[in-house]
């Protein structure tokens, strides 16, 4: 089994079409599909159907596709670690964070990563901590700051944790809530902006209301954080959001909840069968340095703190 020959095969899987899968790996159509005869021929198995015109995976192939991700990313993690090694001033760091983060911290830190290692390419994912957790999985992350707790324990991942931040109420700045602090009972009946389904914030807040003895009435429910915020700008409805999306956002204001409140933990998490590559340890000690001046010096966020070791 050859590595071309499973990218052959995930092009195929993912495009569902062999000419398209051949223009997108710039070789010809019959050359690749002798390459994929020759694999289904090594597997004992066909992976394709193709009737009618139409390519689509057999049992075989839906169970060849996410290992075959998977080999493909680690192999191209280990060219990046080989080059690093080989003394080349070069190298890769694929990031995954949730929309906040990206929003906040990640900017500042990818900006000081930048300064100090300029040769080094960055990729940044954004999405849920769920999205996260499974490209990380897959090996198509190298680290990812995720929310926890996880909703399923991941034994695969090495987490870590750096910052706990509390969660507040926004509203919009020209109707404020005028109280030092809400309950979350103070949230029933009231109309509430609502992230997408699988977000963490969504789970959250859901939890923390069902415990309460209710159930949320929705205003309007489906958006990212920024879509989400310009919502309860425009005055459709509250949310429960991260106080670090509050700065530079003249147009909501933030009230804690009421102590203990509801507070998140922001984690960085990696793969725990493979060994980050130097760019990405790099990154991770840049990131940890980061976060401890920032807790040392007071300029976190409003609402955030270290998590000390």
């Amino acid at each position: 089994m050859q590595l071309q020959q499973l990218a052959y095969f995930v092009a195929v899987a993912e495009s569902r079409h062999f000419t398209h899968a051949a223009q997108r790996m710039r070789v010809a159509q019959p050359s690749l599909s002798k390459q994929i005869k020759a694999l289904e021929a090594e597997l004992g198995a066909p992976l394709f159907s193709r009737a009618r015109g139409n390519v689509t995976l057999t049992p075989a192939g839906e169970a060849l596709l996410p290992l075959a991700r998977r080999m493909l990313a680690d192999a191209d993690t280990a060219r990046q670690e080989v080059a690093e090694l080989a003394g080349l001033r070069r190298g890769r760091v694929r990031l995954g964070a949730t929309p906040s983060l990206c929003a906040g911290l990640v900017a500042d830190v990818l900006a000081r990563f930048h300064d100090a290692y300029p040769g080094i390419g960055l990729l940044v994912e954004e999405g849920g901590s769920r999205d996260l957790v499974g490209a990380l999985a897959r090996g198509q992350l190298d680290l990812s700051l995720i929310i926890m707790p996880l909703q399923h324990d991941d034994p695969s991942l090495v987490t870590e944790d750096i910052l706990r931040e509390n969660l507040v109420v926004v509203s919009p700045a020209h109707d404020r809530v005028h109280k030092p602090y809400l309950r979350i009972e103070d949230l029933r009946g009231r109309p509430l902006v609502m992230f997408r389904r699988g977000y963490d914030l969504r789970e959250a807040t859901l939890a923390a209301c069902r415990q309460a003895g209710f159930e949320p009435r929705f205003a309007i429910e489906g958006g990212e954080m920024d879509a989400v915020l310009r919502f309860v700008e425009a005055g459709l409805g509250v949310a429960v959001v991260p106080s670090m999306v509050l700065d530079g956002r003249p147009g909501v204001a933030g009230t804690p909840l009421a102590p203990p409140g509801l507070t998140r933990t922001i984690a960085l998490a990696h793969r725990k069968d493979v060994e980050p590559t130097r760019a990405a340890q790099a990154f991770r000690a840049t990131l940890l340095a980061f976060v401890h001046e920032a807790g040392q010096d007071g300029t976190l966020p409003q609402g955030v703190e270290l998590i000390a070791e």
